[in-house]
C-alpha cells in the first residue's frame, strides 16, 4: 500500500499521545499474549477469544484516531478545498479499512 506524503502532519497534544500509545501498549501487550498462548498449545477458543480482545482494542483506537482527524484536521482546515482533500483522502482510507 503506497504511503502518502503530505505537508500536513497531526499533531496530537501530549495528552493525546500518551492516552494513544497506553492504548497500543495494551494491544501490543495483547498480541504478544496470543503468540505466547500458540506457543503454549492452549486451546483454540481460549486463542480466538483473545484474538477478539485484541480486534475490538484495535477497532476502538481506530475510532478514535478517526475521531480526532475529523474533528481536528477536516474541521479545522483552513480553507474549504483543503478540507475537501482531507475528507476525500479519509474516505479513501476508510473503504480499506471496512474491507
Amino acid at each position: 500500500m503506497p504511503r502518502h506524503s503530505h505537508s500536513h502532519s497531526h499533531v496530537h497534544s501530549p495528552d493525546e499521545k500518551r492516552a494513544l500509545q497506553l492504548r497500543l501498549r495494551k494491544i501490543a501487550g495483547q498480541i504478544t499474549a496470543i503468540e505466547k498462548m500458540v506457543g503454549e498449545d492452549r486451546d483454540c477458543p481460549e486463542v480466538l477469544m483473545q484474538v477478539v480482545s485484541a480486534r475490538k482494542a484495535l477497532k476502538s483506537f481506530a475510532q478514535l484516531v478517526i475521531h480526532e482527524h475529523t474533528h481536528q484536521c477536516i474541521e479545522g482546515a483552513s480553507e474549504p478545498k483543503e478540507a475537501q482533500r482531507k475528507l476525500r483522502e479519509l474516505l479513501s482510507v476508510l473503504e480499506r479499512y471496512v474491507e
